[in-house]
């Protein structure tokens, strides 16, 4: 083979690794103030917010921790790591202790002083995933707008299953619409299986189970008609 085509099928061969050579080589001569600047993470830190918050509303309260465990049903020693942001609360540990602060679920995931707004955009509304169950809520509604409805949205991965409890809690009135998938619901001794477009209204007053029998992840939105929030 003559000595040209080799010369021109190895410079071939190294084309990428030279076009990233020099690709580099240019970002590092550009000055600082010019290259591309990082994409920001902009995901809410929901973890820091929850141990704010309840910090926050148990100060409030004036409750000690061994108070609000009493109430809550909850390890004092827990409520101590989720205070100190050290630990990754449940959906069922985060459901009783806000029945406890006597706050709605989702203000748990909110700033102390959040500005009421009318609109709540898709990019700024806090998402927080359960790391037992792999529960995921997404909060709909705008934060701090004083109204007798809110809205959640729910991802539920298939064959998850999880059980929200919440003691010495007022019953309150929800609707569960299911958009995709499917879901059981468990309450009151009845099991209801939804499919996608189904839609169940109840009065929740004690322990509400879900389970994801389907094999897709199923995706449903909770409507709180009290101002108490679950689910």
């Amino acid at each position: 083979m003559p000595d040209a085509v080799r010369t021109l099928r190895r410079d071939a061969a190294r084309a990428p690794s030279l076009a990233l050579d020099v690709a580099s080589n240019i970002m590092e001569d550009m000055p600082a103030r010019s290259r591309p600047a990082p994409v920001a993470d902009e995901t809410p830190d929901v973890e820091a917010a929850i141990a704010a918050r309840v910090r926050a509303l148990r100060a409030a309260r004036g409750d000690s921790l061994d108070a609000l465990a009493m109430r809550a049903g909850v390890s004092r020693s827990m409520i101590s790591l989720v205070e100190r942001g050290e630990a990754s609360p449940t959906a069922a540990v985060l459901v009783k202790l806000a029945a406890a602060l006597d706050v709605k679920l989702s203000a748990l995931f909110e700033p102390p002083a959040a500005p009421a707004a009318p609109v709540s955009r898709r990019a700024g509304q806090r998402r927080w995933r359960d790391p037992e169950s792999g529960y995921e809520r997404r909060n709909l509604s705008p934060p701090g707008v004083d109204s007798a409805i809110e809205l959640v949205e729910v991802m539920f991965g298939a064959g998850r299953e999880v059980t929200l409890d919440a003691p010495s809690r007022a019953p309150f009135d929800q609707q569960i619409w299911v958009v995709g998938g499917s879901l059981d619901i468990s309450h009151d001794g009845t099991t209801h299986h939804l499919a996608a477009g189904d839609c169940l209204a109840m009065r929740v007053a004690g322990p509400v189970g879900f389970r994801n029998p389907g094999r897709q992840a199923a995706r449903y939105i909770v409507a709180v008609a009290t101002g108490r929030d679950h689910g």
